[in-house]
Formats: structure tokens, C-alpha cells, sequence
């Protein structure tokens, strides 16, 4: 077989196995893995190396605007490149429904925006005005075009569709094979813990580290599951935050629950002390949840090695600290009126690559299924996230032992900021390639704006999810009624 692209003398990773070989790329796929293969018009020497499937960044915001109307800094351009730097090959944002939108309005604006991308994309939809015709007709012609996830929030006076909202949602998830992510948040604990800071005018940025209890993460959390549960639906809880809420989720999954979640990399290296710093600078690490405390970082690694997690996501919302993003509302205002996110799409697989694998905490095939394999099964990235003949050729080839410190400069996205500044990294992704094409090599972008294409994803991969037979839903125990025809 003639080859493009043959990369040699590579130790190979994925989820289920390491191996020294080569890899053979024609037409964008893989079609070949060997000990050894001759040929190829390229021949990429990964000596020293580690092959992996590229990162499939599923939790990011690009070019959204909040339900404030504030817009996050980065485009399709400079958040595909940014994720590229950071060992992805695949980016799935979100494509926001405000109050009174059409989602075909909203999915006709995405595609406009992420025609720039330099890498193959998807969407997840946010869903926060579920009228009949958003439910009955323009949300299952979404999932049969492709588009087979959304998120709803309970939280935010202006995204929170209340229970019924997420009982109609999962509904429809459940019918037509899609999965329904949630921000499990108690948003009445929240607003009154807010008023409880403001009556006693603590309203500095590091307020806002106390303002969302755990508590009222791990009640909604439990709140969710239990609905889905009632649905008899699929569920992805993201950026889960606290050992109760992640406790929560493990011990619902090994019930049966078809129960997904994650956790984000400023949960496991950053502390609320980050939001206590003079003047406003605190205001820079301000997310929802928000960052906890030393005691929750071990614990949620503790999840992350056992497997509670399908998924390291970044969160990516990127907010610059100026008048464009986090101060858009005035240089001294209460915690409450701060844009809220923190940036990290190019930073999320060098830090969990370096304190995950380098540090001993998860092994490599661990962390090619957080990085990318389980995001593919779970959210129907039918040819991607694999090392495997017929997959798109989405490659990252990563030098172990190369380190660095986190810098500005190296996120390569159109933030003023990295959480994650002067960290020490092991371990960077030297050659980052969509579908063959190499689109990082060594520092330099060799792609070009537009050259990423939307992709279609299958359903939910539910293997092993049976679920949990509710009594009410038995016909043996309801009288002989079908509740689920």
C-alpha cells in the first residue's frame, strides 16, 4: 500500500495498550499500524516519542456570548490554533440559545463564526428557552443533523430552565439518542448566599470563592441525576468541583445510572487563595464553581485515577481582564458583576500529561482516554479519539521529558492572562495533525484559517449504562402500563 504519511519508530498509545511501531496515513485516515512500514511521501520520525490520538477539547466556549451579552475573546481562528498548541485535534464548543432565539437561527450564526477554524469541530447545544417548537420540531432535526448534545443550566437567572425544563429536555435526549449536559448548580442557595456577602459588603473578587457553596453543588448534582433517572436518559454532568458532588456521581454510576461526567485542570491545581489578591487581580480566576481548596484537589484526583471521570475538560471561557471581558461592567464592581471564566484550552493536556502520567497518578493509557478516547465514545466522535485502521488521522506526537514553564506567550489564544502562569510542565506535543494534515510542528503553525470542517456525530455510546428501572415504569408493578412507548 502506497502511504502520504508514514510515522516511524514511535511508541504508540491509546486507551487500551502502548506499543512500539508505525502508523500509515492515506487520504486523511489511518490504514495502517505495524512494526514497521516502508514507503510514504512523509516519513515523520517519532523516535523518543509517544504517538497518541489528538485531544478532542469538548468543554470549551468560542466566540459565545454569555447571557450577559459579554463575548469571549476568542474566535474560531485563535481558539482552534490555541487548542492545536495544546495537543487537540478536535474542538466541540458550544453554541449558545439565548431567551426569545430559534435554534436554527443559532446553529445558522455557529456556523458562520466557526468557519475559521484551523480544526474539525462540533457543537453542543445550550438550550435555555425550550418552547414546543424548540422541543417538538427544531431540536430533533439538530440531533439528526449531527448536533446529538446539549447542555442546560440550573443556575443563572437567565440560562436556569427549572426541572420541568430538564425533565422535557432529557425526553427528548432519551428519544431521539442524544445526551444532556448539566451545570448542576442550586440556584436559590447561590442567590442567597450572594445576599448574605452583599448586606455585609464582601464583595471582592475573593467572595466569590464562598458565595457557591459545595453544598449547593452537590445538591443539584444529585438533583439532576435523579431527574435523568425519572427520564430514563443519558446524562453528562460537567465540571464537577467538590468530593461530595464527584462521590455523588460514582456511587450513582456504579448503581447503573447512564451517568457521564468531568472535572477541569483549575479544580486540581488551583485553590480559592488564587482570588485573594490585591486590587482586582483575584477577578482573573473568578469561574463557576468556583475553585476550592487543597483537601478537594486531592480528592478529586483521587476520582480522576479510579474513574469516576470520563473526561480532563478545560472549561475554556476566556475573558480578558479589561473593559472587553472580565471588567466590562467597570474596573471596581462587586464579584457579581465580573465576566466569569478562566482561559486553558492549550494548557489542559501538558498539565494533566505532567502531574497525571509524569507524576505517577494516571497511567498513559488512562490518559488517552481522558484526553480524547472516552470524549469520542461519548459524545459520537464515530473516527476520532482512536489509533486505530479507518479513524481520521488526528495525531499528536508528544516529547516526555521536554519541559517548560506555562507562559502567556505559549497559548498562542487572545487572552492577557494564563491561570496557570510559571507552572512546571513535563511533557509537550512536539507535531499536532486533523486528518493527516499537520497543523503544529514544533512551535510553528502550519495551518490556515478555515481549513477545519463540522463534523457529524452518531449517539451516545450507552455500553454498559443499563440504567435503573424505576418501579413506576414496571409494567410489572404498574398495572401493565408502557410509560416508556
Amino acid at each position: 500500500m502506497e502511504f502520504d504519511t508514514v510515522i516511524h519508530s514511535g511508541q504508540i498509545a491509546t486507551a487500551d495498550w502502548v506499543t512500539s511501531g508505525d502508523i500509515g496515513i492515506k487520504d486523511g485516515r489511518i490504514v495502517a499500524i505495524a512494526e514497521t512500514l516502508p514507503g510514504g511521501e512523509r516519513r515523520i520520525d517519532a523516535g523518543g516519542r509517544i504517538v497518541m490520538p489528538g485531544g478532542i477539547e469538548a468543554h470549551c466556549h468560542i466566540a459565545q456570548e454569555s447571557s450577559s451579552g459579554i463575548m469571549t475573546s476568542d474566535d474560531y481562528q485563535s481558539g482552534s490554533i490555541s487548542a492545536a498548541f495544546g495537543g487537540n485535534s478536535t474542538i466541540i464548543p458550544f453554541a449558545a440559545q439565548h431567551r426569545g432565539q430559534s435554534l436554527d437561527d443559532v446553529i445558522s450564526t455557529y456556523r458562520t463564526r466557526a468557519a475559521k477554524s484551523v480544526l474539525d469541530y462540533a457543537w453542543h447545544l445550550i438550550i435555555t428557552d425550550p418552547t414546543e417548537k424548540v422541543l417538538n420540531d427544531e431540536l430533533p432535526r439538530a440531533i439528526q443533523s449531527g448536533i446529538t448534545s446539549f447542555k442546560v443550566f440550573m443556575t443563572y437567572d437567565l440560562m436556569n430552565i427549572g426541572d420541568g425544563g430538564m425533565l422535557d429536555i432529557l425526553t427528548i435526549a432519551r428519544n431521539h439518542g442524544a445526551i444532556t449536559m448539566v451545570h448542576a448548580e442550586n440556584n436559590d442557595m447561590v442567590k442567597w448566599m450572594n445576599r448574605q456577602l452583599a448586606d455585609r459588603d464582601l464583595t471582592a473578587p475573593r467572595y466569590h470563592a464562598i458565595s457557591r457553596p459545595e453544598l449547593a453543588e452537590a445538591e443539584a448534582i444529585n438533583r439532576a441525576i435523579q431527574l435523568a433517572k425519572l427520564a430514563d436518559a443519558p446524562l453528562f454532568v460537567v465540571h464537577v468541583s467538590t468530593a461530595a458532588g464527584a462521590e455523588i456521581v460514582r456511587r450513582e454510576k456504579f448503581a447503573g445510572a447512564k451517568l457521564f461526567a468531568e472535572t477541569c485542570p483549575q479544580y486540581m491545581a488551583l485553590t480559592r487563595e488564587a482570588l485573594d489578591k490585591p486590587e482586582m487581580d483575584g477577578a482573573k480566576f473568578i469561574c463557576s464553581p468556583p475553585v476550592r481548596g487543597a483537601e478537594t484537589q486531592d480528592a478529586l484526583w483521587h476520582h480522576v485515577s479510579q474513574g469516576t471521570f470520563e473526561s480532563v475538560s478545560s472549561d475554556h471561557a476566556p475573558y480578558r481582564a479589561d473593559e472587553t471581558g472580565k471588567f466590562l461592567n467597570g474596573a471596581d464592581v462587586p464579584y457579581t458583576k465580573i465576566a466569569n471564566g478562566m482561559p486553558g484550552i492549550a494548557a489542559r493536556l501538558p498539565w494533566l500529561f505532567s502531574e497525571g502520567v509524569v507524576a505517577g497518578r494516571i497511567t498513559l493509557e488512562h490518559f488517552v482516554a481522558l484526553s480524547a478516547t472516552n470524549a469520542a465514545r461519548t459524545f459520537g466522535c464515530t473516527k476520532k479519539g482512536r489509533i486505530a485502521p479507518g479513524c481520521d488521522a488526528d495525531i499528536a506526537i508528544w516529547n516526555p521529558e521536554a519541559r517548560r514553564k506555562v507562559a502567556l506567550e505559549d497559548q498562542h489564544d487572545n487572552m492577557d492572562y494564563t491561570p496557570f502562569e510559571g507552572l512546571e510542565l513535563t511533557g509537550i506535543p512536539e507535531v499536532v495533525m486533523n486528518r493527516g494534515n499537520i497543523i503544529v510542528d514544533h512551535g510553528a503553525l502550519k495551518a490556515s484559517s478555515g481549513q477545519g470542517r463540522f463534523f457529524k456525530r452518531a449517539p451516545v455510546d450507552l455500553c454498559g449504562r443499563s440504567g435503573v428501572t424505576l418501579p413506576e415504569f414496571d409494567p410489572r408493578q404498574n398495572f401493565g402500563t408502557d410509560l416508556r412507548s
